[in-house]
């Protein structure tokens, strides 16, 4: 997503790879309701991001949204622990009631980038969008593949007066 969305800062936690222990941890997070891996993993990555100071200035602290069937069936967003917990550390607002998702997808697991992108990108709304007009906002998922997701997300905000996007996620899969 780079050069196509205006992002201020983005970084990951951790590389998500194959045959590593990230895999196991974000499958156990979102699939075996193991929520409290993201509150540790938020804790974690909460408190280097405040040693660094890289960003001192953020207002909201933004999850991707699930939908309300996935959230039903699931019981929780996989993203929320973590990003309430970077947010403490960081000192912002942890804020999930402005970006909504409207519409239920299947797995983007298996997808390609045009693949998630041509499904998502009329999948976000923001309410509330005044609230957000001149702020920083942390837009934060679980696992970055592609960056559709994080790159339609962050479009949604782009008609918001004076918004800067910044972004992080648990992990990204590194490029082949």
């Amino acid at each position: 997503f780079y050069g196509r969305i205006n992002i201020k800062k983005a970084n990951s936690f951790l590389f998500f790879t194959d045959l590593g222990i990230v895999k196991n941890l974000i499958h156990y997070l979102k699939y075996k309701n193991q929520e409290e891996i993201g509150q540790f993993l938020g804790d974690w990555h909460g408190q280097i991001l405040k040693e660094e100071g890289h960003l001192s200035e953020i207002d909201y602290v933004i999850p991707v949204p699930l939908h309300r069937k996935k959230m039903r069936s699931r019981g929780y967003n996989q993203v929320a622990l973590f990003a309430k917990q970077i947010a403490f550390h960081i000192n912002a607002d942890y804020v999930d009631d402005v970006l909504i998702k409207t519409a239920n997808t299947k797995t983007q697991t298996k997808k390609s980038r045009l693949g998630r992108w041509y499904e998502n990108r009329s999948l976000y709304e923001i309410k509330n969008s005044h609230l957000l007009e001149n702020k920083n906002v942390l837009l934060v998922d679980d696992v970055i593949t592609t960056g559709a997701t994080m790159e339609i997300c962050a479009n949604t905000f782009k008609e918001i007066n004076g918004v800067n996007i910044y972004l992080t996620s648990m992990a990204v899969v590194p490029k082949a």
